[in-house]
């Protein structure tokens, strides 16, 4: 049963920066692939980055380029998400996401089956 629980939201002010977390359960990071996508209100789902734990690979959506990084800590059972030179158009709920469909490449886009409840950022 995978579990995943993200935490670090917050509101900031616009060039500030934030980490969120996500405590992951009953997943392993060996040869997976995870991620966050962001929901703003009123708008669709966006993929924000994606990291391929087979290669090491990873990759972001064009609106965070530069800004955010993702990684883990294999250790710990954590990903996380460093955001900075944060703007108010990050505002949204980010969600941490979990495993892809076999044979799908994994990206920033991808679908993911688990996700978590969500953490708000909000950026003013």
């Amino acid at each position: 049963h995978v579990q995943l629980v993200e935490s670090g939201g917050g509101s900031v002010q616009a060039g500030g920066s934030l980490r969120l977390s996500c405590l992951v359960g009953g997943y392993t990071f060996s040869g997976g692939c995870m991620g966050w996508f962001r929901q703003a209100a009123g708008k669709e789902r966006e993929g924000v980055a994606a990291i391929d734990f087979g290669t090491g690979g990873t990759n972001y959506g064009d609106s965070v380029k530069g800004r955010f990084t993702i990684s883990q800590d294999n250790a710990k059972n954590v990903m996380y998400l460093q955001m900075t030179s944060l703007k108010p158009e990050d505002t949204a709920m980010y969600y941490c996401a979990a495993e892809i469909p076999r044979g799908d490449v994994c990206y920033s886009g991808s679908r993911f089956g688990y996700s978590g409840q969500g953490t708000q950022v909000t950026v003013s």
